[in-house]
């Protein structure tokens, strides 16, 4: 049996590592760090990293309906999820993500793109 994307990539440790570099990219695009003026970073790279940890296979579960809550009333733009897409490609690359897996992970969050555009 293959390892889950979780297991491949190391685990929670890894996936934090690569979570924090990829809100460095948020936080460095002019069109995605105004959604983030105020945020606990620190919190919210938890959470993410639980998320991607989820959507790779891994222990965490996630819940979609506090997905949804959270980015409700944000007014999120089709620009604004297309800079994130584009800032979280770069961020797989960086950490040498195989292109078929890149494939399985942003499809796993391009399924979520309704609860938050």
């Amino acid at each position: 049996m293959e390892p889950s994307l979780f297991e491949k990539y190391g685990g929670f440790a890894t996936i934090h590592k690569v979570v924090e570099h990829f809100y460095d990219g948020v936080l460095d695009n002019d069109i995605l760090s105004p959604y983030f003026e105020g945020v606990d970073m620190s919190q919210l790279i938890d959470h993410q990293t639980r998320f991607f940890a989820s959507a790779m296979g891994g222990p965490a579960s996630f819940d979609d309906s506090h997905l949804e809550k959270t980015h409700q009333g944000l007014g999120i733009t089709e620009e604004a999820w297309d800079a994130v897409v584009a800032v979280l490609l770069d961020t797989l690359n960086a950490f040498n993500v195989e292109e078929g897996d890149i494939q399985l992970i942003a499809g796993a969050v391009a399924s979520k793109k309704p609860l938050i555009v």
